[in-house]
C-alpha cells in the first residue's frame, strides 16, 4: 500500500497548479524608461533660469523659457560634447543625459548662457540622489546643449508646461532607481 501512496503523493504533487511568480511593482510607480525622448517643436524661446528640486522618488531639472515650448530631445548619450567642435564636455555621474533644445541664449551669436561658458555648472545639484551634474555645452545653429550627469543609467521622463505668463517649462525628471 504505501507505494501506492508515495505515487499519489508524487503526482499530487506534479498536478498543483503553479502560481506565477509575482511581478515586481514598479518603483514608486514610475513606469519611465531610458529611450530617447523627442517634443515637437512649438516654436522658439529664450532660456532665463535653471532649477532642479528633489523629490522623494525622483530628481528634476527644469528649465524656464520666456515664450513657446521648445522642441527638445534628450537621450542618454556616453559623453556630453559640444556641437560643431566637438570638445568633450566632463560631467560628473556614471551616465550622462543629453539635452538638445530650440531654446536660445541670451545674446544668439554667443557662447554664453545664463552667466555660464561652456563647460560651467548651472545649477547647484550637492547632496541630489540622483543628479551629479547639470552643465552647458554650448549653443550652435539655433540649439543649445546641455549635459546632466546623473548617478547611474536611470528612467526618466520629458515633458514641458505652459506658463507662468508667456513662459513655460522644459522638466526632466530623473528617477531615484528602477
Amino acid at each position: 500500500m504505501r507505494p501506492f501512496i508515495l505515487i499519489l503523493s508524487v503526482v499530487g504533487l506534479l498536478a498543483a497548479p503553479i502560481a506565477p511568480a509575482a511581478a515586481a511593482a514598479p518603483y514608486c510607480g514610475i513606469t519611465w524608461g531610458s529611450q530617447p525622448v523627442t517634443l515637437p517643436t512649438h516654436g522658439e524661446g529664450g532660456l532665463v533660469d535653471v532649477r532642479t528640486g528633489r523629490h522623494e522618488c525622483f530628481d528634476r531639472v527644469v528649465f524656464d523659457i520666456e515664450g513657446a515650448r521648445p522642441s527638445a530631445l534628450v537621450r542618454y548619450a556616453d559623453q556630453i560634447t559640444t556641437d560643431g567642435e566637438g570638445a568633450v564636455v566632463p560631467l560628473r555621474g556614471g551616465a550622462f543625459l543629453e539635452v538638445v533644445s530650440a531654446v536660445v541664449p541670451g545674446a544668439p551669436d554667443s557662447d554664453d548662457l545664463l552667466g555660464c561658458e561652456v563647460g560651467d555648472e548651472m545649477a547647484d545639484v550637492a547632496g541630489y540622489r540622483t543628479l551629479r551634474e547639470v552643465a552647458y555645452a554650448g549653443f550652435f545653429e539655433g540649439q543649445v546643449t546641455i549635459g546632466i550627469g546623473v548617478r547611474a543609467r536611470l528612467p526618466y521622463r520629458v515633458f514641458t508646461l505652459p506658463g507662468p505668463g508667456a513662459r513655460s517649462r522644459l522638466v526632466i525628471d530623473v528617477a531615484h532607481r528602477w
